[in-house]
């Protein structure tokens, strides 16, 4: 069975621990016990890769961080374990790890569900990004068609400012926002527009507060998104106090 498998490599990923651990009593020590905990890693995702079980995206940035951890050890000074309590923390690693990785991963775990390799869920992501986008362009030339002052002009600036959301185009969403705002003011849309605008600039700037300041204006004592509204006023006044003073 599959979490079987998943202890025998736990076991033999952590074998070089309790090697250099009793090495270390003779001079090598951790630091000898981590670079070789990090070099059988990296032949471990070597294999997966090899044997299709990882992306090479996934195998890259797994990679890079286990070479920046190999550096890190490679710098520490070496710390020859204490011969008092050494072998029950030996013995704590090379048992207590897998039999806990096993407890936790049997009540949720289902080995018998099939592999999700990375290369199809990255390629149903980008088919997910090019369908809004198809979306986004389809809105925009409708939106031409339309009388602007509109009822369904407005629902398509809505549905617009959305879709520009979904794809990270925040200033894209705001400028949507707004010119639904011009024809009807809403609290709510004001303040997502605000929101908008100070994702896309990085900060609260002139226009974003305006629009902040105006939603809480006219909206209801208990808007959900009042305290995000103040809070970002209040980030405003406090970017602006050096330069008053």
């Amino acid at each position: 069975m599959l979490w079987v498998l998943f202890v025998v490599v736990s076991a033999a990923a952590l074998a070089p621990v309790g090697f250099f651990f009793v090495r270390g009593q003779g001079g090598r020590g951790r630091q000898a016990a981590a670079l070789a905990l990090y070099r059988a890693q990296l032949a471990e995702i070597d294999r997966e890769q090899n044997e299709g079980r990882l992306g090479a995206a996934e195998h890259a940035a797994s990679v890079l961080e286990i070479e920046r951890r190999l550096l890190a050890a490679g710098a520490e000074a070496d710390v020859a374990p204490t011969a008092h309590g050494g072998w029950g923390l030996l013995a704590a690693i090379l048992v207590g790890i897998p039999v806990v990785a096993l407890a936790l991963y049997l009540p949720w775990g289902a080995p018998g569900l099939p592999a999700a390799p990375f290369a199809p869920r990255l390629a149903a992501a980008r088919a997910d990004q090019l369908q809004v986008e198809a979306v986004v362009a389809t809105l925009k030339q409708r939106l031409k068609e339309l009388d602007p002052t509109s009822p369904k002009a407005r629902e398509g600036l809505l549905l617009l400012g959305r879709a520009e959301i979904g794809l990270g185009n925040y200033r894209a969403a705001a400028k949507a926002w707004r010119q639904a705002l011009a024809d009807h003011f809403d609290p709510g849309l004001a303040a997502a527009a605000a929101e908008a605008e100070t994702r896309a600039a990085g900060r609260v700037d002139a226009q974003a507060a305006g629009l902040f300041r105006a939603a809480l204006a006219k909206a209801p004592a208990n808007a959900p998104w009042r305290a995000l509204a103040e809070e970002r006023l209040a980030e405003a006044a406090r970017a602006s106090a050096p330069a008053a003073r």
